[in-house]
């Protein structure tokens, strides 16, 4: 059985992740945000915590809790890619991209894998913020263009 400080320090870190990514698409505009992703974030952690204080929950168990909230939360991704008002443009899949990569943050905080969470936060964080002018520079260097720009932001394919 966890302790009630146990359990509030993996809710708050599952929470805090989430959180920091969320207010990461929120800058960006995105339709998923701070909420959202504080929610997932806590939601996956307090679905392992339960799971994990269920008496004679085996592996077997604990598999099928991380397949349906892997699941579940593909459902929510896509609607995020979805919800586009011009059906000939493909957005949200980074967004999507993050609500899956939190809900493992906040599976893994629910486990206690505290530093596996502020590793991969931290390495989320960098690809989050550094991915797109990577993918200019390394456009810049092969002379390559987008066909046709589908961010907000970004100048017209050339």
């Amino acid at each position: 059985m966890l302790s009630t400080t146990d359990i509030v320090i993996r809710l708050l870190t599952a929470l805090a992740c989430g959180a920091v990514i969320g207010l990461n698409r929120d800058i960006r505009g995105k339709p998923a945000g701070f909420r959202t992703f504080g929610l997932v974030g806590l939601g996956s952690a307090l679905v392992v915590i339960v799971m994990h204080d269920t008496p004679d929950t085996g592996a077997d168990a604990l598999s099928r809790v991380i397949q349906g909230v892997l699941t579940g939360i593909g459902f929510l991704g896509a609607g995020v890619i979805l919800h586009r008002q011009q059906p000939a443009k493909i957005a949200g899949l980074t967004t999507a991209a993050a609500v899956w990569l939190t809900a493992g943050l906040g599976m893994a905080a629910g486990a206690g894998q505290l530093t596996l969470v502020w590793i991969a936060l931290v390495l989320a964080l960098l690809v989050l913020l550094l991915g797109r002018p990577c993918e200019r520079l390394v456009e810049r260097l092969f002379k390559r263009t987008r066909r046709k720009s589908t961010r907000p932001g970004d100048p017209p394919a050339s």
